[in-house]
């Protein structure tokens, strides 16, 4: 043993190429060396696969969740900008169809100012204009007549104008 050099041996796994030996080895159809009862089947695989991992249960429900929980978030921040997107699209909607009856009111009012004679009866209703040669009458109720008829109190009038008010103040100092 004393003439065997340290590295000898990996020098010789390392030509092998890592093979068992056919003892050793499975049948080539898949299937296992000995027969394995049906009920020691699925927990012997996760015992594997917990073995191969290395995680216990614990741990892999914790893995579990966490993937989970990021799953989840990666999905709620899209459909919270779908939804808020959503609701903005029927706002506008709304307010497009606010506008559009908005529009055919101004349509209808514009056709009907093309007829001169409406342009007549608005001029003649709103500004008080006269044809020429018209005479313009304006009635005027007497003082008495005015006093049926109540008018909204709106406070205390004053009887000197703005400016003058603005000017004693100023010039009282």
């Amino acid at each position: 043993m004393a003439d065997r050099e340290p590295g000898r041996d990996t020098e010789r796994r390392r030509t092998t190429g890592g093979r068992r030996p056919q003892s050793v080895r499975r049948p080539r159809d898949g299937r296992p060396a000995r027969p394995v009862s049906p009920g020691r089947t699925a927990r012997s695989r996760t015992v594997r696969a917990a073995a191969t991992f290395g995680l216990s249960t614990t741990r892999r429900a914790a893995v579990f969740a966490i993937v989970f929980c990021a799953l989840a978030l990666s999905v709620a921040v899209p459909l919270r900008t779908y939804l808020g997107q959503r609701d903005d699209v029927a706002r506008q909607e709304q307010l497009k169809a606010e506008l559009r009856e908005q529009v055919d009111a101004l349509e209808a009012r514009k056709a009907e100012l093309d007829d001169p004679a409406q342009v007549e009866a608005e001029a003649r209703r709103r500004l008080r204009y006269v044809m020429p040669g018209e005479t313009p009458y304006i009635v005027e109720l007497p003082d008495n007549a005015r006093d049926g008829i109540e008018e909204p109190e709106q406070g205390k009038v004053r009887e000197e104008s703005w400016y003058q008010l603005l000017w004693n103040a100023v010039s009282e100092e």
